[in-house]
This record gives C-alpha cells, sequence and structure tokens, in this order.
C-alpha cells in the first residue's frame, strides 16, 4: 500500500480558523486510510510546537517557522518574476524534506492544500497528484487591483496575473483541482479550460459534535441590548473591510431603530482601523477570546458582511449550525446550499444589512425560525463525513483498500 505526503501552507491544528480548519478535516481523513507524512508551515514558536494528536500518528513530520518578511518576499518576487504568494513560502527546508521523503518512501500520492504549496511538487514526480486550491486565489488579488488605486493596486494586479498563469499551470497537471463550492469550480473551468473531470468542488463541513448548541453556555452578558457580532480572524483584509462597513455604515441606521444594540467584533488579531471602531456606533473590539462558541451562543443575530470573499465562509456555517439568525452579503453567502429568506438573509449593501437585522430584532419569532432552519439545513447537509465522502477515491484509494480500512 502507497503512502501520501501532505503538503499544507500551515500547521493543521489546532483547526480554529478557516483554512485550518478544512486541511486538519482532509488530513485527518485520509490518515484513515493510508501512512500519511506532513510538511507545513507554522507562523510562530507556539504554532510551531502545539501539540496535537494527529502527530503521533504521522509517518514523518516537517514543521518550517516562517519568518520570512514581507519587503523580502516583494523583493523576491520582483527579481524572480513570480507571484509574491509563491515567494513568500519558499523554503529550502520544506524542499529537502520532500526530495528525502519521496526518496525514502513510497509515496504514491502528493495532496497539496493551498496553491502555494504546489511549487514543492518536483517536476519528475509521477504518482497522483490532487491540488486542493479551496478557492481561486487570483481572482481575490484582481478584486483588490479592481477596487483600489496607486501602487497597491499595481502589485494586486501583477500578484493576479502571474497567480492566475500559475494556477492554471497547476491545475494542467494535477489529476484533480479541488474548490470549496460548485461556484469556485466552475470560475476555475473557465480560467483553466479544464473539464469537470479534473475540477471538482469538495466542500467545507462542520464538526457537528462541536457546534452543538446543546453543549454550549453563553457568555455571562453584560450587555442589556440586542447584541450582533461578526467573528473572524480580525487581521485579514476582508474581514476588516466588513467590520469597519457595518460599524460605520450599518450601525447607524440599527441604532435609530434599536438605541441600545451593540456589535461585537469577535476574533484574534485586530488591526487598528479594527481597534479604532471599538466604542463607535455601538461596537465592541474583543480580540481573542477562550471560545468563540460562547458568543456566538450569546448573539441574538450573527453577520457577515464581506464585499470581497471567496469560497465558503466557514463563519456563517458555524453560526447557522448554532440555529443563529444570519444576515450575510451576496459574496459572503455564495457557495452555501441555503436559501435566501428560509435558511439566512442575503443583503445587497449596508444599507440593505441594516434593514434586515432591524427587521429581525423585531420580530424574535421569525429570528428564531430562520436559526432553526439553518441549524437543521446544516446538520442535515454539512457534516465533514458527508463533504468528504469521495475524497479518499480523488487520491486514488480503492474500494479494496477503503473496505480493509474499515475492517
Amino acid at each position: 500500500m502507497g503512502e501520501i505526503l501532505f503538503l499544507t501552507h500551515r500547521v493543521p491544528w489546532p483547526p480554529n480558523r478557516g483554512d485550518k480548519i478544512r486541511s486538519h478535516h482532509i488530513l485527518r481523513k485520509l490518515m484513515e486510510y493510508k501512512p500519511m507524512h506532513l510538511a507545513c508551515f507554522a507562523d510562530d514558536d507556539t504554532e510551531a510546537t502545539e501539540e496535537c494528536d494527529i502527530k503521533v500518528s504521522l509517518a514523518s513530520m516537517q514543521i518550517v517557522r516562517r519568518s520570512k518578511p514581507n519587503w523580502q518576499a516583494g523583493i523576491e518576487a520582483l527579481a524572480s518574476g513570480k507571484p509574491v504568494s509563491l515567494t513568500s513560502f519558499e523554503s529550502s527546508e520544506i524542499r529537502e524534506y520532500v526530495r528525502d521523503t519521496l526518496k525514502a518512501h513510497s509515496i504514491d500520492c502528493i495532496f497539496v492544500f493551498s496553491g502555494q504549496m504546489a511549487q514543492f511538487v518536483p517536476a519528475d514526480f509521477s504518482g497522483r497528484l490532487v491540488m486542493d486550491f479551496a478557492d481561486v486565489d487570483s481572482a481575490k488579488f484582481e478584486s483588490y487591483a479592481n477596487d483600489g488605486s496607486g501602487p497597491m493596486a499595481w502589485v494586486n494586479r501583477r500578484e493576479g496575473k502571474l497567480l492566475r498563469a500559475f494556477e492554471k499551470r497547476i491545475g494542467v497537471v494535477a489529476d484533480h483541482s479541488l474548490f470549496v463550492s460548485e461556484a469556485e469550480a466552475q470560475l476555475f473551468r473557465q480560467r483553466s479550460g479544464l473539464d469537470d473531470q479534473k475540477v471538482k468542488a469538495v466542500g467545507n463541513g462542520i464538526d457537528l459534535d462541536f457546534y452543538d448548541p446543546a453543549k454550549v453556555d453563553a457568555i455571562t452578558r453584560s450587555i442589556s441590548g440586542p447584541l450582533i457580532i461578526f467573528t473572524g480572524q480580525m487581521d485579514y483584509r476582508p474581514n476588516v473591510e466588513a467590520v469597519v462597513s457595518f460599524s460605520k455604515e450599518a450601525m447607524p441606521q440599527i441604532l435609530k431603530q434599536h438605541p441600545s444594540a451593540q456589535f461585537a467584533i469577535v476574533g484574534r488579531a485586530p488591526t487598528a482601523n479594527v481597534s479604532r471602531l471599538d466604542g463607535m456606533n455601538g461596537t465592541i473590539v474583543t480580540g481573542s477570546v477562550d471560545d468563540i462558541r460562547c458568543w456566538l451562543m450569546a448573539a441574538d443575530i450573527v453577520v457577515a458582511p464581506l464585499r470581497i470573499a471567496r469560497g465558503i465562509q466557514n463563519k456563517v456555517l458555524e453560526a447557522m449550525a448554532m440555529g443563529k439568525p444570519v444576515v450575510a452579503s451576496a459574496p459572503a453567502a455564495q457557495g452555501i446550499e441555503a436559501v435566501n429568506g428560509e435558511h439566512f438573509c442575503v443583503a445587497d449593501d449596508a444599507q440593505h444589512e441594516a434593514m434586515l437585522v432591524c427587521d429581525l430584532l423585531s420580530d424574535s419569532k421569525k429570528a428564531k425560525a430562520l436559526g432553526d432552519r439553518a441549524c437543521a439545513l446544516i446538520r442535515s447537509n454539512y457534516s465533514w463525513e458527508t463533504q468528504l465522502a469521495d475524497i479518499a477515491a480523488l487520491c486514488g484509494i480503492h474500494e479494496p483498500e477503503l473496505v480493509e480500512a474499515a475492517e
């Protein structure tokens, strides 16, 4: 039986942010069938040394501390003609580990999570290559360029162009390219010219046991009025732009009808632009919290007002799994198989977000019914077991192996 080499751009534990959640569950699933070798980057020393039960079950592992500053990656990108996304993650240690692992072990499949890790796949590798792009990253940089101006617009336009060409090259050589939604998969098919046998949607799931509202207590609320929350990594540009827009544009309209309403921005590493919102228009900035579920339980409404979004938003799935009414922008709702007005509410702009939030705050029965239907939908369709049902076969693990593993 062959083995699998798994390459990912972040340590896939703990599963506490969108990309790590997906890589964590895919890795766990594949470990059920074959010995796994892991190479990944750590953003800091804590992440590099953090313990996880997965570690002891890996056949081998290489974690590299990522410390290259952005300015250095930018200079290298200009000098080499490569996207910054690649030069930021260049590593001789990863290259050496991949080379040695392929030489010492019977690797018949390389599973690559996130496009920048594809640069470590040797050109002469003859086994199966499965590339999980998750999202079409080049399209994100193109959106940044279109929305921006000056030097950064040029930088983002260059990044989008080079990354688009790189993504297509990888898609051509990969056996399968995976995306988190059919919308992302179809976009890549259009951009690459590849068909649906090569390009497939494999959705994100939810840990239904972890996000069980019956098992979570709400935070002790000192907040007397309605609580609206946003969750996410708060140094990620789309999240920053989302909360700035909601706090400055939607909250003033909400406060006219619900003067005691408060908007909590819940997530680690808030930027200066986010921190400045604290105290403005009923906004609270919490920073990192011990358990995001406690804030979800306390919320009256969860919002996802992203102006730029790719793939599927875990924050929306998590809130729906907890039975919360969700008001999402159209980009944030994209890719989720749910009905607007039945499972969540989709808003056109900040003014529409304010109107929908006010409507739900004024009708608690309507809000509860929306949350209940959302919870039922997620529990029916969005378990990780359901979403990853085909992942083993895509990696070349055939029926006899599946049966043997099950026994």
